[in-house]
């Protein structure tokens, strides 16, 4: 891999790690506030929301300025937003100012990957960022539930009564928050150690209407792409099954195992082991060119989701998420890399990104939206589960009947400067 590769798989790792904690945290607070249970999901919704609104304007901001410095800035942005859990803003609105901060920092990072590594080598990095993302939803998970452990709460009890008028709006939690800013800390210097890749792109309008203008334009361009195309419908199908399960597993483990939050989002965390097995096989054994291949795991996702549902005992929950996990690694590392490079050759690596994150978190935001009002009206985890795995199920079998009935594959020209 380039110089300066490893690197940056560290700082996302760091700075996605603060986040997936700092979620666990969020709900926590919402719960020591007593608020309802259906704000939670609003957590991630709010998060969200900037991806979308700021999807015209991050992509050219990514391809204007030096993609691994606006990292470190962007995670500056977060911090502001851990301090404002820590000076009593809502939960919602704070960790929507942390989304605001993650939503510039994907088009940069995703940007700078397919700039360092050439097409060929695109689906082992992606396999090593989707592992890195994994791992940090993994051990994000598990720290966030050390951090509302009873323990800890104890440590941050005795915090609050020495720093009274710091801890005021948060209570314990605020220590798991202080603890919180020292890892997006972290994350910013190693981003300051990422290197330029030497990239440069024309010098874009920024006027508002400009870039809503061409916005629209790279959207259509890479919608109408055949193979571009369908490697998005397939990411934003992924991403907002991904975001939704978070939510859906901690509260199927509360109602169906019994389990506590910290104990459940321990079990969440076995979905992100299966994802890196998955996404580690898929970089070793599947090549750009076969990555369509991959569609019927879809599928198999689908249906395990809805067979997982129907459990009922910890020590089968465990290898079945493990499963969900792989199958979800195995789909979605080869059409990542599929959609990465088709959007740098019809693009730029900052815009791509940028129109592939607007449609996959327009996806979370609808699918979290539809979950929140579901458990507004009180409808049971298990049939919800059922349900929204086959749904999946059916969705991507649709896509791979399709995919199988077009012709043979195009050939793909080489990006600029790969």
């Amino acid at each position: 891999m380039p110089p300066g590769f490893h690197l940056l798989i560290a700082a996302q790792f760091a700075s996605a790690l603060a986040d997936n904690a700092l979620l666990i945290v969020a709900i926590a607070l919402l719960a020591q506030q007593g608020l309802p249970a259906w704000l939670a999901p609003l957590l991630k919704f709010g998060f969200i929301l900037s991806y979308v609104l700021l999807a015209p304007f991050v992509g050219p901001l990514a391809d204007a300025f030096a993609k691994a410095r606006l990292m470190a800035v962007m995670n500056g942005v977060k911090v502001l937003g851990v301090i404002g859990l820590l000076l009593g803003w809502h939960p919602v609105a704070a960790f929507t100012l942390v989304g605001l901060g993650a939503a510039a920092y994907a088009p940069a990072k995703y940007g700078l990957l397919t700039e360092l590594v050439p097409p060929h080598r695109l689906v082992l990095a992606n396999g090593w960022l989707e592992v890195s993302v994994v791992c940090a939803a993994l051990f994000g998970t598990v720290l966030g539930g050390a951090l509302v452990s009873p323990a800890l709460l104890e440590r941050g009890g005795q915090w609050a009564l020495l720093w009274p008028s710091v801890a005021a709006e948060t209570g314990p939690l605020g220590l798991s928050c202080v603890l919180l800013l020292g890892v997006y800390a972290a994350a910013a210097l190693l981003n300051v150690g990422v290197p330029d890749s030497g990239a440069r792109y024309p010098a874009s309008n920024f006027h508002p209407l400009a870039l809503l203008r061409d916005f629209r334009l790279a959207n259509r361009t890479l919608w109408r792409d055949r193979e571009g195309g369908l490697s998005l419908a397939v990411t934003t199908i992924f991403w907002g099954v991904g975001a939704t399960l978070q939510f859906a597993v901690l509260r199927w483990a509360a109602e169906r195992l019994q389990l506590p939050l910290d104990r459940a989002a321990y079990l969440q965390a076995a979905v992100a082991v299966g994802v890196i097995a998955g996404a580690t096989l898929a970089a070793r054994r599947v090549p750009l060119g076969r990555a369509l291949r991959m569609l019927p795991a879809g599928v198999l996702l689908g249906l395990l989701i809805a067979w997982v549902a129907l459990l009922g005992e910890p020590h089968w929950a465990l290898p079945g998420l493990v499963a969900v996990g792989a199958t979800g690694g195995l789909l979605v590392v080869p059409l990542n890399a599929l959609l990465q490079h088709r959007g740098c050759t019809l693009l730029s690596a900052g815009r791509s990104i940028a129109v592939q994150g607007f449609n996959e978190n327009a996806s979370v935001l609808g699918m979290l939206a539809v979950y929140a009002l579901l458990l507004r009206l009180e409808v049971p985890i298990v049939p919800l589960m059922v349900a929204f795995g086959l749904s999946i199920a059916v969705a991507l079998g649709g896509m791979t009947w399709r995919q199988r009935r077009l012709p043979g594959a195009v050939a793909w020209p080489q990006p600029p400067g790969s």
